[in-house]
């Protein structure tokens, strides 16, 4: 059993590069987004409070984010391993996910950055909006909020995986194909 925390700015290629890990290796897949998008598309308690965070590119809190992925992996079932995807995205959850994954006698494995300048993640970012009609990728201004949210408070993520000796960074430009073959060097598979 291996988790990853497959890390990287809004746009980098964290989703397309889980759905190809998963096919190939068995991985369970716990996307903050996902779960947030699923609540918010519910109406839940919840997707209404999260959807006030990130209609501005904000991150959701902690707390709330900590308690939705608990029970996300609470309710997930892997003899691979998990990829968390856009968690953690502070230092504070990074240490809650340590000491909960540590009371399950589990760890983080490795931790693997795509790493993509920002003109390029803008780029990928409203097309997709274009493409998918995710509002959250179809405002530039708050598309390059979302990639200075993630400089100034997520980057730092990295430092503290790297203190474990467990940070990887690739090359997220490139075909799929080459930053995925990248990624699983990376990772160890």
């Amino acid at each position: 059993m291996k988790n990853i925390v497959l890390f990287g700015p809004p746009g980098a290629g964290k989703g397309t590069q889980s759905e190809r890990l998963i096919a190939n290796f068995g991985f369970a897949h716990l996307s903050t987004g996902d779960i947030f998008r699923r609540n918010i598309k519910g109406n839940t308690p919840l997707g209404s409070l999260a959807s006030s965070y990130l209609s501005k590119g904000e991150l959701v809190p902690d707390r709330v984010t900590i308690d939705m992925l608990e029970q996300e992996f609470d309710t997930s079932a892997s003899g691979s391993g998990f990829i968390f995807d856009g968690f953690p995205r502070t230092i504070a959850q990074a240490e809650a996910l340590d000491a909960f994954l540590g009371g399950k006698n589990n760890q983080i494995h490795v931790m693997v950055a795509i790493e993509v300048p920002e003109e390029e993640l803008v780029k990928r970012l409203l097309l997709r909006g274009q493409e998918s009609g995710r509002p959250d990728d179809a405002n530039e201004e708050v598309v390059r909020n979302r990639i200075k949210v993630y400089e100034e408070q997520t980057a730092r993520v990295a430092g503290y995986y790297g203190a474990q000796g467990k940070f990887r960074a690739v090359n997220g430009l490139g075909s799929i194909d080459d930053v995925y073959e990248r990624l699983i060097g990376a990772i160890g598979l």
